[in-house]
């Protein structure tokens, strides 16, 4: 009977090959899927703080859309009083422009006054020329506040004498003037053609420049008119008399009908 190996006996195991290398493969796995649940993981981290990032960036433009909203219900509000504000600045403009006319009702121009015929006393020369000129008897006698001619010395090189600008020093005196000088039309200084102007802003000029086209054009067609201070144009027309501002001026006077006028038979 043969004898029987005691537990304490070494045994000796053959490792099969094939399952060697199939835990080794297992093991390669394990270890892949590792490393990639590591990656993973990293990648997680890198998206959650992007997206930290993001949510950051979104709060950021959400404020910055709620400004821009804010600025644009203002704007829209602004907008919404610009009518307003436009009206009363051409109120606002109107007013200006007329204290600026007031402030000058006092001035009156002469054009036409050969350049150094008041030799060096233009005071003494206006003094004398006026009272000639009108045919007007001024008592208290006629005096200025101050007068001079406009415009650079040099400019006598156009061949058009300067223009004389004088403040008078009483209203009443320089009215006096104005109306004569509308009454008789210009006045002949030494063969020259002299005329008397009122001294208005810059604004009511430019006012009145507005109908300088249509004047030839009126004449020529003997139709009646006249400029009335500071900028108003009437004209009789088929029995009517008729108003125009500068704004609505007509740029040439067979547009006239767009404005009121009707054509008719005496339209010549």
């Amino acid at each position: 009977m043969a004898a029987q190996p005691t537990p304490s006996s070494p045994t000796t195991v053959l490792a099969d090959p094939q399952a060697v290398d199939a835990t080794e493969g297992i093991l390669q796995e394990i270890i892949a899927a590792g490393r990639h649940q590591e990656a993973m993981d990293i990648k997680i981290t890198d998206l959650s703080a992007a997206s930290a990032s993001i949510r950051t960036d979104i709060a950021c433009f959400s404020e910055k859309v709620q400004d821009m909203d804010q600025h644009l219900t203002t704007v829209e509000e602004h907008n919404g009083m610009v009518p307003e504000h436009d009206a009363e600045l051409r109120v606002l403009r109107a007013k200006l422009t007329d204290l600026e006319d007031r402030s000058r009702r006092d001035n009156i121009h002469f054009f036409g006054i050969l350049e150094r015929k008041e030799g060096t006393n233009i005071k003494a020369f206006l003094k004398s020329l006026l009272p000639e000129l009108t045919g007007l008897t001024f008592s208290p006698q006629l005096d200025f506040q101050r007068l001079h001619r406009i415009g650079p010395p040099n400019s006598v090189s156009s061949g058009q004498p300067r223009p004389v600008i004088a403040c008078l020093l009483r209203h009443e005196q320089a009215q006096q003037v104005l109306s004569t000088a509308r009454t008789q039309g210009p006045f002949l200084l030494e063969g020259h053609e002299a005329r008397v102007a009122v001294d208005f802003s810059g604004t009511t000029n430019e006012k009145q420049k507005a109908f300088l086209a249509l004047r030839p054009q009126l004449q020529k067609l003997d139709i009646k008119f006249g400029l009335f201070q500071p900028a108003l144009l009437l004209l009789r027309f088929t029995m009517f008399m008729h108003r125009f501002i500068p704004e609505r001026a007509p740029r040439d006077i067979y547009t006239c009908g767009n404005l009121g006028l009707t054509r008719s038979p005496d339209w010549r």
